[in-house]
């Protein structure tokens, strides 16, 4: 198949996150077993327009707030020759919409998840509201179209706003098994640490892990919360660290490489994510790969990749006090925090990119113009 994507971000852009993870483990595996993989994407500011990533013939332009007019405009001059079997829409901000494209091959979707009402979260007010009203649509301009979700709370989701969950299909993230893997026992981190790995968002509501930080400062229990990622609520975050006194206990990180990645999610005592929504939590089962417990707000996403009281512990979104306490829970109950770590471990051995890789491969050629078999 020759397959164009069309996505907000690639995995270079500083903006990058988990969906645009999930985008480059799937078709890059995708390009190595033949099929040729090109990515429409957003540009910013003194990056390559044209490049290559692992295979992906990768294609930027516009920018953050410009992309829905440039992509559709680049895709006529530009693309619109190529001769692609299948286009594929990966869904994860404003949808493009490309069914109105006359893109000359079948169009299929995949959704991470909507934002809905958790936009204003996020944004201003009117962007916030383009981001809402620019979803309305998404169940009727895809209801025949072909669908990926990646988690079943996606899935459930996208059917109460009207599609038909007989459209489909969900194929969920995976995990590298072998890069990610639990330490012995001693190679962990000597003092309670606890670790956020990912963007720096409102919706992540990260704010909340500060709150119940000084809260276990407040009861005596010592640890400390390493904040590991990039984005544009940063100083917000440092300015409420310092506001409750936290200097100590709080660090943030930035931007880390994968080998630190790998070295956080495998030392720290437990895994923390406190968004309102998610689509899955890709960091969540990277820390169930490294025997890493997750706490997690009870909410769509991380309800599918944190098994409570199995992998870790879902807490009531918002609950800073029942948070603060499944916390110190982890920190002072050894044998429970080993026993959730050996159950996380042994769910993540559940799931695999090369399986979720070829469940894609066979959902794209049931669905392309141009079909071969699909490979066992």
């Amino acid at each position: 198949m020759k397959i164009l994507v069309l996505n907000w971000l690639d995995l270079e852009n500083p903006q990058s996150g988990g969906a645009e993870v999930h985008l480059h483990e799937i078709f890059s595996r995708l390009v190595t077993w033949g099929h040729p993989v090109t990515l429409l994407c957003s540009a910013w500011p003194g990056c390559d327009r044209h490049t290559n990533i692992d295979g992906i013939d990768v294609h930027r332009v516009g920018g953050r707030h410009t992309l829905s007019l440039a992509a559709p405009a680049y895709f006529k001059r530009r693309l619109r020759g190529e001769g692609f079997d299948v286009v594929v829409e990966d869904l994860n901000k404003v949808p493009f919409f490309s069914p109105f494209w006359g893109v000359g091959a079948p169009v299929v979707l995949i959704v991470h998840h909507l934002f809905g009402s958790a936009a204003f979260r996020e944004a201003s007010v009117p962007v916030a509201a383009a981001t809402w009203l620019l979803e309305r649509p998404v169940p009727y301009v895809f209801r025949s179209v072909p669908t990926v979700a990646v988690s079943e709370s996606t899935a459930a989701d996208l059917v109460r706003r009207g599609m038909s969950r007989s459209g489909i299909e969900v194929i969920p993230n995976g995990v590298d098994l072998e890069v990610l893997s639990p330490p012995a026992p001693e190679e962990r981190f000597p003092e309670p640490t606890l670790l956020y790995l990912g963007r720096l968002k409102r919706y992540k509501c990260i704010d909340l892990l500060l709150r119940a930080v000084a809260s276990l400062a407040q009861r005596g229990t010592s640890c400390r919360l390493l904040v590991a990622g990039r984005g544009n609520d940063r100083a917000r975050l440092e300015a409420l660290r310092d506001t409750l006194g936290l200097e100590d206990e709080v660090e943030f990180l930035g931007f880390v490489s994968e080998e630190k990645k790998r070295e956080l999610l495998r030392k720290s005592w437990i895994n923390l994510l406190t968004s309102v929504k998610e689509g899955w939590g890709i960091s969540n089962l990277e820390a169930a790969a490294c025997g890493t417990p997750t706490i997690a707000s009870d909410v769509p996403g991380t309800r599918d990749s944190v098994v409570d009281g199995q992998t870790g512990l879902l807490v009531p979104h918002g609950d800073v006090e029942t948070l603060t306490r499944r916390i110190e829970e982890l920190i002072t109950d050894e044998g429970k925090r080993m026993r959730l770590g050996a159950g996380a471990r042994a769910f993540a051995e559940n799931f695999s990119w090369d399986d979720s890789a070829r469940a894609m491969e066979r959902f794209l050629l049931r669905n392309a113009t141009a079909s071969e078999p699909a490979r066992s």
